[in-house]
């Protein structure tokens, strides 16, 4: 590290000398790693084991109890079969972090999680207040529907004005949808193909997205225990040549953990290839869905017996 301006030491030989850091300083760029690693190995010795699909997950399951941890950054989240083995594990970490314990699990990026017998509910009903408050759109009137049953927009449409706003609001409602919000995964996917020079009439749309907030801000995730046994149930879609200007399709999919479920992981992206029939376009869309649940098929196969 180079030495802070107006405290400059010179060598014998009145050679510019710098510093040794003994430890990570926050915001240079090894630190992120240098913690990461530092993180990995002292839960590899109590005896976590990394999830190979998510190396942000670590597992650690005994005869008589098992812990999953979830790390964000420097943020972890702990899930325990027991009470005990909960406050063992905080223990061990509090023995080499100095670690602030939380409590229960309420509020975690932007999303509010309550936790009840036998289930849990993740919302963003605060994120999408204030949401809907910096974009003055508090005391619109609610619509019933995210967006119009068809978003086939022209070349000639006038330009916006302000984009950077159009920016802000999209970038706002991408992170919503990939949250909790599956039912603006197609409005949202649309919107976010005109960042570089958005219209006035996509941001008619965007208006009509927050409208459609307004009127469901109470919509939730309802994760509950399932009778019928844990398996992947996947749904995937495809239109042909949606976009009337590239006649580029768009790929669907989702998947729940039973019939009935919520959904674990949705997406809807425009295909970067132009398909030349149905069949292809279906194809490609089912081929990102077989992706995806092999990806979370590992995922479930290190965390429990699925």
């Amino acid at each position: 590290m180079e030495q802070p301006e107006g405290y400059d030491v010179k060598s014998q030989t009145n050679e510019k000398m710098v510093c040794k850091l003994e430890k990570s300083l926050y915001g240079l760029k090894q630190s992120g790693r240098n913690w990461n690693k530092m993180l990995h190995d002292y839960l590899c010795e109590n005896i976590f084991v990394q999830n190979p699909s998510d190396h942000c997950v670590y597992k650690r399951e005994t005869e008589h109890e098992k812990v999953i941890i979830l790390i964000w950054v420097d943020d972890l989240v702990i899930a325990a079969s027991d009470e005990r083995a909960l406050k063992t594990v905080k223990e061990i970490l509090i023995g080499k972090f100095q670690m602030k314990d939380l409590g229960r699990l309420k509020n975690f990026l932007g999303i509010t999680f309550d936790q009840y017998d036998g289930g849990v509910t993740m919302s963003q009903q605060s994120y999408v207040g204030k949401l809907l408050e910096r974009f003055d759109m508090q005391d619109c009137k609610p619509r019933s529907t995210p967006c119009e049953p068809k978003l086939n927009y022209t070349d000639g449409d006038e330009k916006l004005s302000d984009p950077r706003k159009y920016r802000e609001a999209v970038g706002s409602l991408i992170y919503l949808t990939s949250c909790t919000r599956p039912d603006l995964s197609y409005v949202v996917s649309k919107l976010s193909q005109y960042f570089s020079e958005p219209t006035e009439e996509q941001w008619i749309t965007v208006k009509h997205v927050l409208k459609y907030l307004k009127g469901t801000n109470d919509k939730m995730l309802c994760y509950r225990k399932c009778d019928e046994g844990l398996r992947l149930v996947t749904y995937s879609d495809a239109d042909w040549a949606g976009d009337a200007n590239d006649r580029c399709s768009t790929s669907g999919y989702c998947v729940s953990l039973c019939k009935n479920g919520p959904l674990i992981s949705w997406k809807t992206k425009k295909q970067p290839t132009v398909a030349l029939s149905t069949c292809e376009a279906e194809y490609m869309a089912l081929a990102a869905t077989i992706q995806e649940c092999l990806y979370l098929t590992q995922l479930l196969e290190h965390l429990d017996d699925y």
